[in-house]
């Protein structure tokens, strides 16, 4: 298949595209390289992918809507992966029209591409942000009307309006909801990268709250799996991709790491974040049943693997601003 995915230089994305070639697919990769979080993570990403064969780069910004149908006009692609958007609850608060605009505006421009185009299938990715307040574990089935982040909020909306295009031009879209996706060359503003660096620099851990709130931590390479799973045929679908098990505590992740590095933490206790969820836990049965997915990689395993890397790639890492 012909497959274009946005936010190719994004951490998820990065996996998603590599998993892709190897199933045999020709992708378009596009990203804006925005200065989100450090670019050099972006960019490291982004040399790994040019690297291979059946990959293409192409520098553009799905806010752009007339860029957007002029690409999609002159390669004829199968489905599209939507991944670029801007993540994270704590900076959602401080810019919420980024927020709006990549989250609502682009993946508009997006579904609008795909209308004028023809082009069928989108796969969607979402948050279990959406999920605060409800019943653990989280099925896809809850009410998620209630979000507490302009993160979640942006991502709520770019759920219904695919509905919308699915209702109105025949779109078929999977949307994915993310849990905690941790693993090598992961995000800079996440608590995993973060937890490596400071306890092997011997630098505080900020921590919000009493560490005891904890998360679905899922590995990258089983949301890339399951990403690509969700290219077929599901009408609409909401499916949650997450750990299944139950969920790690903050001071248990600090925990593993400490053991991983040899090194024990230092604690810089802070009051808990209004915006954060205390817990989430995602219901996979969904995904088993639909997809045939389920995680493979333990925690134990995943996080090694992130300190095997920290470890390998930390003379530049280590001046990365997190």
């Amino acid at each position: 298949m012909n497959i274009l995915l946005t936010g190719c230089a994004g951490f998820i994305g990065w996996k998603t595209a590599q998993l892709l070639t190897t199933e045999g697919h020709e992708v378009t990769g596009i990203d804006n390289l925005n200065n989100s979080y450090d670019v050099a993570l972006k960019q490291w990403r982004l040399n790994q992918l040019l690297a291979l064969d059946s990959f293409r780069f192409v520098p553009m910004d799905i806010e752009d809507p007339e860029a957007m149908v002029a690409l999609m006009k002159g390669y004829k692609y199968d489905a599209v992966i939507n991944l670029a958007g801007r993540a994270g609850v704590r900076y959602s608060m401080e810019n919420p029209q980024a927020y709006v605009q990549t989250n609502g505006m682009g993946n508009l421009n997006v579904l609008e591409a795909m209308r004028k185009t023809g082009v069928k299938k989108l796969v969607l990715s979402s948050t279990s942000s959406l999920y605060a307040g409800q019943e653990m574990p989280f099925v896809e089935s809850l009410p998620v009307n209630e979000p507490i982040s302009p993160y979640a909020a942006t991502k709520k909306g770019a759920e219904v309006m695919a509905y919308t295009y699915h209702h109105l031009y025949g779109i078929d879209v999977s949307v994915v909801r993310y849990f905690t996706v941790y693993g090598p060359a992961g995000r800079p503003d996440m608590a995993p990268l973060r937890f490596v660096r400071w306890i092997n620099e011997g630098t505080p851990i900020t921590l919000f709250g009493s560490g005891s709130q904890s998360r679905d931590f899922t590995f990258v390479d089983d949301i890339a799996r399951g990403t690509t799973a969700a290219m077929q045929d599901v009408g609409y679908e909401i499916i949650n991709l997450g750990g299944g098990a139950n969920p790690i505590s903050m001071t248990k992740l600090i925990e593993i790491f400490e053991t991983h590095l040899g090194k024990k933490a230092v604690i810089d206790q802070r009051p808990f974040f209004k915006a954060d969820m205390l817990h989430t836990w995602a219901d996979i049965s969904k995904a088993k049943a639909l997809l045939g997915w389920e995680p493979q990689v333990s925690i134990e395993d995943g996080t090694r693997q992130l300190v095997d890397w920290y470890l390998a790639e930390r003379e530049w890492v280590s001046k990365i601003t997190l």
